[in-house]
């Protein structure tokens, strides 16, 4: 009997019945962060946008975002005017909670399309895998927590990555790949991290012949150069006009935030920052010296606060040095093997680097690495093996976002049932490995896993029944703790895999 799987149009429509029910729900400070770019870039000129200083939640994104902000107050207007003024702060009527909600979802339909073409353009031996990958990501957890209920615009913007990654499965779709990434860029800066993939592969791919590295291919240099340099000129050409670049800049790199956002993404400075507040317990009995200024610094939750107590600080050449570090090995196998599984196996490393290794993480930032690992999990059981670990640590470190009653079933039964559900399902169709599992890897996905239960009662129930309002940091400290073990585990599996294969 033949197997029967829902096809994505199906899960679209069942995964948008469910957004709509969560309309209501809370959202955070980033629902007014949005609702304050539309109200700037529908009532000032162009000129004034990124000196705006009405609100703290300056405009911070490339223009490209705040066109697009600027197109959507085009049809608020409509909606509900008040929505547009500047002043109106924290302004959220029920009109502009479902405008904004709708427009995260209407903008998602990139995604699926995105999805649709990767399932599409991928091998008849691998249509069964795709489309598992495709329904996992449409269906994500993080997507859903991030986008839906805390409320940003990831699922356009992932979308526009995966098409050009789909566009660079074939050698006459990589200059559209290129200029597609570049407008990605130009919409949101953070997709950097993934840049230095992208210009070996394209240098590689495109750019250099087949043969030899020394057969440069003019014409496609000129082509490329061209493409990338007309989206800049029309994303930054009016604050060049203006004489802005400098201030533009100034509010994309805000090198004065702290090392560690107000709650620590789960990466190598969350591991730094709690080995930091263990040494503070046995300072005196190991004769450590003690920064007693810097003792509250990173369990105080504050942006641009973060200092260590025993351990030396961090700064952000350090951070760049590292995140570097950790790409050039891929990127180096990159150029040498460009293929298409390599480019998105380097891409996810990049991802990686720059989440464990970068200054300012935000745990969203996560999804730079689940969803182009997404498109690999299945490629072999080894690769499913790396996998899992990132698929929960990776979640669950999203829980904290959501902190209000209502939301405690949505995000924990949905994430549990997700992880359930597509785990088993990847397990059971993604194909053997022509190479020997990891015998140790294998056995920490699962005892990893075995913990996260645990884990999340108590930290989202018995913690508040034990100590009540006391140590409130602490539940924020282990899920991050734990979520960054689970990060840094799998990163480890995967340059295990990629370098083996």
């Amino acid at each position: 009997m033949a197997e029967i799987y829902p096809t994505l149009p199906q899960c679209a429509a069942v995964a948008t019945a469910l957004k709509v029910l969560l309309w209501p729900a809370y959202h955070s400070t980033d629902f007014e962060v949005h609702r304050n770019w539309i109200a700037i870039t529908n009532s000032l000129p162009l000129r004034e946008w990124y000196y705006e200083t009405t609100s703290e939640w300056t405009l911070d994104y490339p223009p490209s975002f705040a066109y697009f902000e600027l197109l959507l107050s085009q049809v608020a207007r409509f909606v509900d005017p008040k929505m547009l003024e500047i002043h109106h702060l924290g302004y959220d009527s029920w009109q502009t909670i479902y405008f904004q909600r709708a427009t995260v979802m209407v903008s998602e339909l990139v995604l699926i399309y995105a999805l649709y073409l990767f399932v599409q353009s991928s091998p008849p031996s691998s249509k069964k895998q795709s489309h598992a990958a495709a329904v996992s990501i449409l269906l994500s957890p993080g997507l859903l927590i991030i986008d839906h209920i805390h409320f940003q615009y990831n699922g356009f913007l992932y979308g526009v990555l995966i098409l050009s990654i789909v566009l660079a499965r074939k050698e006459s779709g990589l200059l559209a790949s290129g200029v597609l990434f570049a407008t990605l860029l130009c919409f949101k800066h953070i997709y950097l991290y993934l840049a230095p993939a992208y210009f070996v592969y394209l240098l590689r791919a495109y750019c250099l012949g087949p043969r030899s590295i020394f057969d440069i291919k003019m014409i496609n240099c000129v082509k490329l150069a061209a493409g990338i340099g007309i989206v800049a000129a029309i994303a930054f050409g009016p604050f060049v006009y203006y004489e802005q670049i400098p201030q533009v800049l100034s509010r994309l790199f805000p090198f004065s935030r702290g090392l560690c956002h107000a709650y620590w993404a789960p990466n190598v400075w969350a591991m730094y920052s709690f080995t930091d507040r263990v040494l503070i317990l046995f300072a005196p009995y190991l004769k450590l010296p003690v920064n007693s200024e810097a003792v509250n610094s990173v369990t105080r939750g504050l942006v641009g606060d973060t200092s260590f107590a025993v351990l030396p600080n961090i700064t952000p050449r350090m951070t760049f040095i590292l995140t570097l570090s950790a790409q050039v090995p891929a990127l180096i196998k990159l150029f040498l093997t460009p293929t298409w599984h390599t480019f998105i196996s380097t891409l996810t490393l990049c991802g990686y680097a720059s989440f464990l290794f970068g200054w300012h993480v935000h745990e969203k930032a996560i999804l730079l690495v689940i969803i182009p690992f997404s498109l690999l999990a299945l490629k072999d059981r080894r690769y499913l093996g790396a996998f899992r670990p990132l698929a929960v640590a990776g979640h669950v470190s999203l829980f904290p976002l959501l902190f209000t009653a209502m939301e405690f079933p949505v995000k924990v039964v949905y994430t549990i049932l997700w992880l359930i559900v597509m785990l088993m399902v990847f397990d059971r169709v993604a194909p053997a490995s022509e190479k020997a599992r990891v015998f140790l890897l294998d056995r920490f996905s699962l005892l990893y896993i075995a913990v996260a239960i645990p884990l999340i009662a108590y930290c989202s129930l018995l913690h508040q029944m034990v100590f009540g309002a006391k140590y409130e940091f602490l539940p924020l400290m282990f899920i991050s703790s734990y979520s960054a073990l689970g990060v840094v585990g799998s990163w480890v599996g995967f340059l295990v895999v990629f370098f083996t294969s």
